[in-house]
């Protein structure tokens, strides 16, 4: 299976807020420093003047500066917590990232060179995760790689997290920042890459999977899906084997090269 890379635009988002992190960590702890030399002044300050007192036998004021010190000693600066684990936005990320490597080494042990799998394909509609183009068509899939149990109402999508008693622990409807359920997030750009190819003479059906990619997620009672869902890449495989062949290799080479074309001309759109 050939892999074209058209963007990788979860892994430029993970790298940008590892970026921004560091520089934030980086940040707090020259401000520390700043904070922590500032107050080592304060008290070498209040200790020569305690001193001072001391020698001229002024206890009075040695008192105060004594007091002083101690209390300057006790306002020393608190250093920034050590990040233990990174935050819920890169977890996020590095999921997504992990689950697009499962897909694409999953496809390509089975799939053989007439089958292409372009990743990072994006329109006016938003992103495709994978757009897989091969003899048998030509299949969209979104992969989530979310640790829960799936459940959906046609684009009405919810996870139930468990624990490893069987409790469940976290509930939620699943939505990217958009609002856009996984069926609704897949559908929309693939239905405006099927109106571009059609377009240009190629009546193309597009499929559409949203594809589990955790190993312990499970698929729950989902009643009239706008999508096939899988959790395995052998279920997609499943899929495309029932599928008929569709597409000639004259035609596979025209579809890549306009799904190419079309990618590139709205990231150029993106970058204006």
């Amino acid at each position: 299976m050939r892999i074209v890379e058209l963007s990788d635009h979860p892994g430029d988002m993970l790298l940008e807020t590892r970026g921004r992190r560091a520089a934030d960590a980086q940040r707090e702890r020259l401000q520390f420093e700043d904070a922590l030399a500032r107050h080592r002044k304060r008290v070498a300050r209040a200790v020569e003047a305690r001193d001072h007192a001391r020698a001229q036998r002024r206890w009075w004021a040695w008192l105060r500066a004594a007091l002083a010190a101690r209390r300057a000693r006790r306002q020393a600066p608190v250093a920034p917590p050590v990040a233990v684990r990174a935050s819920d936005q890169v977890d996020i990320l590095t999921a997504g990232v992990e689950g697009e490597q499962l897909v694409a080494a999953g496809l390509g042990h089975v799939l053989g060179d007439e089958w292409t799998l372009m990743r990072g394909y994006r329109n006016r509609r938003g992103e495709i995760d994978h757009l897989l183009l091969g003899p048998r068509g030509l299949f969209a899939i979104e992969g989530k790689h979310r640790n829960a149990t799936v459940a959906c109402s046609g684009d009405q999508w919810w996870f139930t997290k468990y624990d490893r008693y069987g409790n469940p622990v976290e509930r939620g409807q699943m939505t990217d920042r958009r609002g856009r359920s996984p069926s609704v997030q897949l559908n929309e750009p693939a239905s405006q890459l099927e109106d571009f190819l059609r377009s240009r003479g190629h009546r193309v059906a597009i499929q559409r999977v949203v594809l589990l990619t955790h190993p312990r997620s499970r698929l729950g009672n989902c009643t009239s899906p706008t999508v096939h869902i899988a959790t395995s890449t052998s279920h997609v495989i499943n899929l495309l084997n029932g599928s008929p062949p569709a597409t000639t290799a004259d035609e596979l080479a025209q579809l890549e090269r306009l799904i190419i074309r079309d990618h590139r001309y709205h990231e150029t759109r993106r970058s204006r």
